[in-house]
């Protein structure tokens, strides 16, 4: 399934070590950064996002924004959990690359992307006004309330300014030449000292003319096309930015109605939970992801990994959920994904979103023969599920690589002349480990396995097995 929160099979055990059989690959994760959703108005301008303060919020605004299924039943946040551990709320502006980040040990497949900018970013068509969720409207689902710049009551609570601050801080980093952006990261009076400042001083007269001075530089540099020629030199789209998108469409459309994710049964193959992003990202990357290819997430949730492929790799991407109520997510969190794509003047790719049992809907069989990737999140998939699934890898392409949480090879497996019609023979495994911060259900590391659709050794032993 998808990547905030897990699937966790009640009473499951950690994935067991892998046989001799299966090869071992050590594989180190990019730390991920933390949240942002946008306060701003019922409309938005075809710009980087805009902040208006000075309104007012219920205190309740983003209580049980996630939901978290432990195996262990520890405490549940209601933050969307999109953070590395080793991120600290603390920090000035973090404008700086993160030095701690754990450096990768594999090489990065992805190809190069020459398509992140939309060709409709920043342009003013239809008045560059067009219909999304803000945060003024994640507090109540049938009246929302304004928010005011005000720290939380509770630290689950939502938290506009530092909403407002990691906004600010991934315009910089990723929007503007240095030149433009050293009048913002001065340490003695850049903007965002000065507000840091404001902020300190509970000043929120201060704080807001301070807002209204960065509205007015985004505005004359989007006019000057300082960002459209920052996006055209990128081949890739860092981390923070992703998670940034990710999860400013979380927020507005998973968080308020995250109850309903309850409805999922433990112990059955129908409980629901996700990976995180940075995970799905080092997936991307060991297995090449790119624009000229076709993902499937199958078993998608609320569709979060199908949506970060089209982002970050911007493939065709498609995910298929049986559950009705994350199906319903799902779709609204495709639709604020294209809105907030254009608020930040990114491209996507083709994002298609299937109901029902992925062993029988039709439109993912088709499909499935012309992936590249497959990710199936079969934690707590029965023995019995995970096997009618191998069959369906028959039908996959050579190459096709899919990404599992359990390997679907047995242990010990050898191709005989009795299970020649296997589909364990033409998967070759490899695993691989993800460290802590990739899932939601643990802090823990794990294991994940890359199974490979090769048939050379299957067709060897036949050729073996025929004689001379």
């Amino acid at each position: 399934m998808s990547f905030f929160k897990i699937i966790q099979k009640k009473g499951s055990n950690p994935i067991p070590p892998a046989p001799d059989s299966v090869r071992k690959e050590l594989v180190h994760g990019v730390p991920a950064l933390r949240r942002v959703s946008n306060p701003d108005n019922a409309r938005s301008r075809s710009t980087l996002p805009s902040i208006q303060p000075g309104v007012r919020e219920s205190r309740k605004a983003q209580a049980n924004a996630s939901l978290h299924v432990h195996a262990r039943r520890r405490k549940r946040s209601s933050q969307p959990r999109l953070l590395s551990d080793s991120d600290s709320p603390d920090s000035v502006t973090g404008l700086e690359l993160r030095a701690k980040r754990t450096k990768l040990s594999y090489e990065d497949k992805r190809p190069q992307r020459h398509d992140l900018r939309s060709q409709t970013a920043f342009l003013e068509e239809d008045d560059g006004v067009f219909p999304m969720v803000h945060a003024a409207h994640i507090a109540s689902l049938e009246k929302p309330p304004k928010f005011t710049l005000a720290e939380p009551v509770q630290s689950d609570d939502f938290k506009p300014l530092d909403d407002i601050k990691e906004t600010l801080e991934v315009v910089v980093n990723h929007y503007m030449h240095g030149s433009d952006a050293s009048i913002f990261t001065d340490d003695s009076h850049g903007l965002l000292r000065r507000l840091k400042r404001a902020r300190d001083k509970k000043d929120g007269l201060l704080y807001s003319s301070l807002i209204q001075e960065w509205n007015n530089a985004v505005t004359r540099m989007r006019q000057h096309g300082v960002f459209a020629e920052v996006l055209d030199k990128l081949t890739w789209l860092d981390l923070r930015l992703i998670e940034r998108i990710l999860t400013q469409t979380y927020a507005r459309t998973v968080s308020p109605r995250v109850s309903t994710l309850r409805q999922y049964e433990n112990g059955t193959d129908n409980v629901y939970g996700e990976l995180l992003p940075k995970f799905i990202s080092d997936i991307f990357r060991v297995t090449g992801l790119g624009p000229n290819h076709v993902f499937v997430d199958l078993g998608s949730g609320v569709g979060n990994v199908v949506l970060q492929a089209a982002l970050e790799a911007g493939c065709e991407s498609w995910g298929c959920e049986i559950m009705e109520n994350a199906c319903m997510l799902a779709d609204l969190q495709e639709q604020e994904l294209k809105a907030r794509c254009r608020l930040w003047g990114l491209a996507n790719g083709s994002i298609n979103l299937q109901r029902g049992d992925f062993l029988e809907n039709t439109t993912i069989h088709r499909v499935l023969p012309k992936a590249d990737v497959v990710l199936v999140n079969n934690q707590a998939f029965t023995p019995e599920l995970n096997d009618r699934l191998t069959s369906q890898f028959l039908d996959l392409k050579e190459g096709c690589q899919v990404v599992s949480l359990k390997s679907f090879v047995p242990a010990g497996h050898k191709i005989t002349s009795r299970n020649l019609n296997s589909a364990y023979n033409v998967l070759s495994v490899v695993e691989k480990r993800y460290y802590s911060g990739c899932v939601s259900w643990t802090d823990t590391g794990g294991s994940y396995f890359i199974s490979t659709k090769d048939s050379s050794r299957l067709r060897k032993f036949a050729g073996k097995d025929a004689g001379p």
